[in-house]
């Protein structure tokens, strides 16, 4: 049975009219839940109320583990600010320092990752030390698939982690955005931006998501592109993290690239078009996912 591993950050989104349990690592394990993989969480949450509520909602949705879940007393658990604009878009006001951003290296971590047939990471977790040097630890002790989500949120990262986490990965997942700031030149085509990011960096598996245009992925020497999916967007939270979570899923069962893609696209679409990061896919979308 493949296992996959998501390490990082888990917090509250606060939203206008509510706030929902949020973090990329946290929702693409939600999405390989959702789609029968089985997958571990490993996380640090403060020992407070906001923290007793994630360990609830964690708990109800069978993603607690008292080995990989740390709690921590010198830092709050993570309480984000979600603004949405006119296009229902969303931009993050996320506190410093949180609970996340002092995971600990331990003996269950250590054990988790060597029994990991994929490890997924981002970067916003690595903006501490202690977090940064948790995982690098973590990424040097298994022989697992490594996939980096780039995930930027600035202020919170330096190009020197994003470099390092680069360099780790097998497989890297960003933006369009992200892409054409991580190699420059916002007039690059697509595959140009790829082709300069796998000769520095020398991923396997390079994709780059494109919002309402879909995406375009590099894999075993060739492109792979799908136009995506029309839908009216509820909100954009957690739609790349489904998007992810969908192509995890389709690599570890080795399901041809260019289905991976589309169904990805799919569910990533799916999202976009509800509110919040993790809503429970419809008829169509398990159809489509064979679940």
């Amino acid at each position: 049975m493949n296992t996959v591993l998501c390490f990082g950050e888990i917090l509250w989104d606060t939203f206008e009219d509510g706030k929902k349990a949020g973090g990329a690592p946290m929702n693409v394990a939600m999405h390989l839940k959702q789609q029968k993989v089985d997958v571990g969480f490993a996380s640090s949450i403060g020992n407070d109320r906001s923290g007793d509520e994630l360990i609830q909602f964690l708990k109800q949705n069978n993603l607690f583990s008292d080995s990989l879940i740390q709690r921590d007393d010198r830092y709050p658990t993570c309480e984000v600010t979600v603004e949405l604009d006119e296009h229902q878009h969303a931009t993050y006001i996320i506190p410093q320092p949180v609970s996340w951003d002092d995971i600990e290296l331990s003996s269950f971590l250590e054990h988790a990752v060597v029994h990991a047939s994929a490890v997924v990471f981002g970067s916003l977790a690595c903006r501490s030390d202690v977090t940064r040097n948790t995982l690098l630890n973590l990424l040097d002790e298994t022989n697992a698939l490594k996939i980096f989500d780039v995930n930027l949120r600035a202020p919170h990262y330096t190009l020197s982690t994003i470099e390092t986490l680069a360099t780790k990965a097998d497989v890297v997942k960003m933006n369009e955005d992200e892409a054409q700031l991580l190699i420059g030149g916002n007039n690059k085509d697509l595959k140009e931006v790829i082709n300069e990011f796998r000769s520095k960096y020398h991923p396997q598996t390079i994709c780059i998501t494109r919002g309402e245009n879909g995406a375009i992925v590099w894999h075993d020497n060739q492109f792979y592109e799908s136009p995506g999916c029309a839908v009216e967007v509820g909100d954009t939270v957690g739609a790349g993290d489904s998007f992810l979570a969908t192509f995890v899923a389709g690599l570890l069962s080795g399901k041809p690239m260019q289905q991976l893609i589309e169904h990805a696209c799919a569910v990533g679409s799916f999202v976009a078009s509800k509110r919040g990061a993790n809503p429970p896919y419809d008829e169509q979308i398990r159809e489509l996912l064979g679940l």
